[in-house]
């Protein structure tokens, strides 16, 4: 059996800031450090961060008065910062800069009038901090027949944004059938998807064409991991989304020559190492479409004291369901 991987995989810019946040308040401010949900969607990731002195919780009013708290990458609406100001609370904001690229559109959308249709994942904690920005003008969308009957007030005032880790193909699909019904759509000066999310797409279409079956490693709760399966299926491919190695079952593997692999934008890759070391191939291929090298800065809170350098070659923390 061989092993293809695609690149780019793994961590985007936005998951190693949010990472180095909370490590980097673990060392500047002593643990306990608070962070308000999964600072990404990865249990080796939290379960690494807890056994640091995070301390994960759902809501603010779940902080001691005065602590620390770190917003997850996901991003927030005004309500949750206005609950952290009531508490006393410091705040520091580890949302990717792509996802607050998108607050700030709504924000402004909403301003100059329109009626927002965010096209998102019901229940995802990004689409939940957008819509918090200006609820009364968004509706949210996840589907093109959803873009066929979406009624509006003004349809010469519409502007469409979108979460950012949604599939290419089906965004573009669902915004398509958003300018027949809108023709004066507005959108994005630069699109909302972001760049990793993209190219970890185009990555995995790469490798389809010559693999029998896609594992992609990732958590179930990650909407990015999830748009890889799919896409992976709808090229007519087995496909997989698995946590570990752990996760493998060994009839998937039966007659099949060659396993695709690829993760998560929030997927440690020695998750990735550990799974082509746990199907022991015969061979191990990389195809490339593309090279990554943004990096975002950290909040100004961070930036006061020298701190030691993190680590991004640790070995990932034993399984989840291994933890108490």
């Amino acid at each position: 059996m061989e092993v293809l991987l695609s690149s780019p995989r793994g961590f985007c810019a936005g998951v190693v800031r949010a990472i180095d946040i909370v490590e980097r308040c673990l060392l500047q401010f002593g643990p306990p450090i608070y962070v308000r949900h999964e600072i990404v969607h990865n249990p080796h990731v939290v379960i690494g961060l807890r056994q640091k002195g995070a301390v994960f919780v759902e809501e603010v009013d779940d902080v001691p008065p005065g602590q620390t708290i770190i917003f997850a990458a996901h991003g927030v609406s005004p309500v949750v910062r206005a609950a952290a100001k009531a508490r006393n609370l410091r705040v520091i904001d580890a949302t990717c800069p792509l996802v607050t690229k998108v607050h700030l559109e709504a924000i402004h959308a909403a301003r100059q009038g329109y009626t927002i249709i965010l096209i998102g994942h019901r229940g995802h904690d990004e689409v939940i901090g957008t819509m918090g920005e200006a609820p009364a003008h968004i509706i949210l969308i996840e589907t093109a027949q959803e873009a066929m009957s979406v009624q509006v007030s003004d349809p010469d005032m519409v502007m469409a944004l979108t979460q950012t880790t949604l599939s290419v193909d089906d965004t573009a699909d669902i915004l398509k059938a958003l300018r027949t019904r809108f023709p004066n759509l507005a959108t994005s000066r630069k699109d909302d998807i972001c760049y990793a999310t993209s190219n970890r797409q185009r990555a995995l279409k790469a490798i389809a064409q010559e693999v029998d079956m896609v594992l992609v490693i990732g958590a179930e709760n990650s909407s990015n991991c999830n748009r890889l399966r799919e896409l992976a299926a709808d090229a007519g491919l087995p496909a997989h989304l698995i946590s570990d190695p752990h996760d493998i079952n060994p009839a998937w593997l039966e007659g099949i020559g060659c396993v695709g692999i690829t993760s998560g934008a929030s997927t440690p890759e020695p998750l990735v190492q550990a799974v082509v070391a746990a199907l022991a191939p015969r061979a191990v291929r990389t195809i490339a479409v593309a090279e990554e090298n943004v990096t975002f800065s950290l909040p100004r809170e961070l930036r006061q004291r020298t701190v030691l350098p993190i680590s991004r070659t640790a070995s990932p923390p034993p399984h989840p369901s291994h933890q108490s």
